[in-house]
């Protein structure tokens, strides 16, 4: 009888464990058999303008401007001026650009291709912008040059800016408010859940206009 629960046992547990490793091969095939279709986002006015404001110019010795009354009765005189017309917004240069490349070559799954281009506000993985599915990648910002291995990115304090979308197309990632893009020299398609590299771009400052 002792024999028999304990058969029951084994199995009982050899079902959860089979569950559970079906489970875990479903979700790392998952975005092999069916990935996202490729993306198709833009950039922003924001993202490409930088708004050009006029700031008032007073005279540190002018008088104090004087409320007069109007008189009772007025004269009919020229129309009033059109209000000035706003000022332009010029269009922003990237502040760096960078391609994707396939890191390992002897690696056949993680590898990457396209261009990235790295504005004030957001990163921008132009049309051409393609890697090998994989499950819950993220677009990160690395504080260091030259990344070839995961390694390179696991003891660096990066910025995440958020899971990939698609596995094709362009795309566009905000970068919060106060990064300093000077101390971020390299753009990194990186898998969390197994903490591997997929694909480093190295960032070149774009010329100036």
């Amino acid at each position: 009888m002792r024999g028999f629960w304990r058969a029951i046992a084994i199995l009982l547990v050899g079902a959860v464990l089979g569950t559970g490793f079906g489970v875990a091969l479903g979700f790392f095939f998952y975005p092999f058999v069916f990935p996202p279709p490729p993306a198709m986002e833009q950039l922003t006015e924001a993202d490409r303008a930088a708004a050009v404001e006029a700031a008032p110019v007073t005279r540190p010795d002018a008088p104090p401007a004087v409320a007069m009354t109007p008189p009772p009765a007025t004269i009919p005189g020229p129309a009033p001026a059109s209000p000035a017309p706003a000022a332009p917004r010029a269009v922003a240069a990237p502040v760096a650009t960078g391609t994707f490349i396939h890191a390992d070559p002897s690696d056949p799954v993680h590898w990457g291709r396209g261009r990235v281009s790295v504005y004030e506000r957001v990163v921008f993985l132009e049309t051409d912008f393609e890697v090998g599915p994989g499950p819950a990648f993220r677009v990160l910002l690395v504080p260091k040059a030259g990344i070839r291995r995961s390694a390179d990115v696991k003891d660096e304090m990066y910025v995440d800016l958020g899971s990939l979308r698609a596995f094709k197309g362009s795309q566009r990632y905000a970068i919060p408010a106060g990064v300093d893009l000077s101390k971020f020299p390299s753009v990194v398609i990186w898998c969390e859940r197994f903490s591997v590299l997929i694909s480093p771009a190295d960032l070149k400052a774009a010329p100036a206009r």
